[in-house]
């Protein structure tokens, strides 16, 4: 399976600030959907598991990117079928751009000095056809591709890491020993390169690597996996459970679990012209929430369904529940802060993902995380008997009806029902009471050219900002009438009624 080919699909290259509409087109014999992993974009555009495409429909979602520069990825959120779909093909990534990430010296011609890196590992049966919830997964891919090889230039070149598996964790590293940066994780630039020999990288994480070739000109070197380091409870180790009593069907004979392999070839070549030839010393600056922010902290446990050495072949549970999706876990008022305290009471890490926002992690069992973990995250890999503190801010978007989803990002524990899910609710504010007191009404809202504003006692003054803040109408003569937005940007906007001292800010939507 594939998006707009045979297996995975185009690489989406995409402007902050630009309104993006896509269709997207099911021609699968299967329901399925798409989810923009780590995209701050409204319930409804989400995708997932409630947003539904019918097998020869058409879904079309449009948004404003409003993401920093970072590299997140697409994919199927079908309850129950996500690594079916997933694990057969369906995915691509996504790279986000903005102008904080144009003004650095970086490398970013796509292809040429930036690669997209699609790091997967699949079981084959007799007949060449992907196995489907299999542990025997001793097959690595990249870009879907068997024994894969790339033709770099002798300079700085930037690696887009993403671990596209089921559940295989890899432990990335160069096999000279040589050491890389790591620029970016999840959700966008760290505030400095971080200088790595290894990298592990979880189901569904990414990062951004910046390999320096300079003086390898004419040379190879690989891209390797090292299995062997891997402590037990992480699926990859030797022992995917915390001690070797705990056994998953398939797991052994697995000549990847706890070994070294190559992931994929680099053949050095020569410069292209203007090549980058250095590590920045700085990036962004990157601005954690503070703790003392929090509204609310959230307590999640990860359990075995069943207790014992082989709970590795069960389902796993968070706070004792399994996915229902006619359940709503939580009820998270709109721009709220919250940390979420996440403690794993099972024998094998889970890679934990939430649906709308970037987190900060504060605390790895109550020790500030390694430096390159320290910027915007929205996987954060939970080991066994780890308890993982992050804090993150519920802004922008709301909807009572549609939710999002928070679950293990191991596609065989998502499928089995480690998942919840919660809506993000805007009660109104004593603002909104004023508005109604007002009588200031808006329709159609969402709207497409024209909208109609009534009032009962007229504002000084009516202006409309985009989703930036940039004013794009301002209007100071007016009745209750019909106003052409036409010229106002597709997506989020806000319309601001003033009278006197007072503002009073609604939502506009312009599809």
């Amino acid at each position: 399976m594939g998006a707009n080919g045979n297996i995975l699909g185009p690489t989406l290259i995409l402007n902050q600030g630009d309104f993006v509409n896509f269709n997207v087109t099911n021609q699968l014999a299967d329901t399925t959907t798409i989810h923009w992993h780590g995209m701050h974009v409204s319930a409804e555009n989400d995708g997932g598991p409630h947003t539904t495409i019918p097998q020869n429909t058409t879904w079309s979602p449009s948004f404003t990117i409003l993401d920093k520069a970072a590299t997140y990825w697409y994919h199927p959120h079908l309850h129950h079928f996500t690594d079916k779909h997933v694990s057969k093909g369906i995915a691509g990534m996504i790279i986000v751009k903005d102008n904080a990430e144009a003004a650095l010296a970086l490398p970013r011609t796509y292809g040429v000095d930036d690669f997209p890196l699609v790091i997967q590992t699949k079981d084959f049966d007799s007949s060449n056809q992907i196995v489907v919830h299999s542990n025997s997964d001793d097959i690595v891919m990249v870009n879907a591709t068997i024994d894969p090889f790339l033709d770099v230039p002798s300079q700085v070149v930037r690696c887009r890491v993403l671990n596209g598996s089921s559940q295989r964790a890899f432990n990335l590293g160069l096999s000279n020993n040589q050491t890389f940066h790591q620029i970016a994780s999840d959700g966008g630039l760290l505030s400095a390169p971080v200088q790595l020999t290894r990298l592990l990288l979880a189901p569904g994480e990414r990062a951004e690597l910046l390999i320096d070739f300079s003086s390898m000109n004419g040379q190879t070197a690989f891209l390797k996996s090292y299995a062997s380091e891997l402590p037990n409870g992480i699926y990859g180790a030797t022992n995917p459970g915390m001690g070797a009593g705990m056994t998953m069907t398939g797991y052994n004979p697995n000549p990847l679990n706890g070994a070294d392999f190559d992931v994929l070839q680099f053949n050095v070549g020569v410069q292209t012209v203007n090549p980058i030839s250095s590590i920045p010393s700085g990036l962004v600056t990157v601005t954690p929430i503070p703790e003392i922010n929090s509204n609310i902290t959230r307590t999640l446990t990860f359990s075995p369904v069943t207790m014992g050495p082989n709970q590795l072949n069960g389902e796993f549970l968070i706070n004792g529940a399994t996915m229902d999706l006619n359940v709503i876990n939580y009820t998270i008022p709109l721009d709220n802060t919250e940390i979420w305290e996440l403690t794993n009471q099972s024998g094998i890490s889970h890679p934990f993902h939430i649906h709308d926002v970037q987190f900060y992690i504060l605390t790895r069992n109550g020790v500030a995380p390694a430096i390159n973990e320290q910027g915007r995250k929205d996987v954060v890999l939970v080991r066994p008997q780890e308890t993982v503190r992050f804090i993150t801010k519920f802004e922008t978007f709301s909807n009572d009806s549609v939710p999002y989803m928070y679950h293990c990002h191991m596609l065989t524990h998502e499928d089995g029902g480690m998942m919840g899910q919660f809506v993000v609710s805007n009660p109104l504010s004593v603002a909104d009471n004023l508005i109604n007191d007002l009588g200031i009404s808006i329709f159609p809202n969402p709207s497409i050219g024209k909208i109609t504003i009534n009032f009962r006692e007229h504002p000084s003054s009516i202006i409309v900002y985009d989703v930036l803040g940039r004013e794009r109408m301002t209007i100071k003569e007016f009745d209750n009438s019909q106003l052409t937005i036409e010229e106002i940007p597709k997506g989020v906007n806000f319309i601001m009624f003033e009278y006197g001292n007072e503002r009073f800010v609604k939502k506009l939507i312009v599809n």
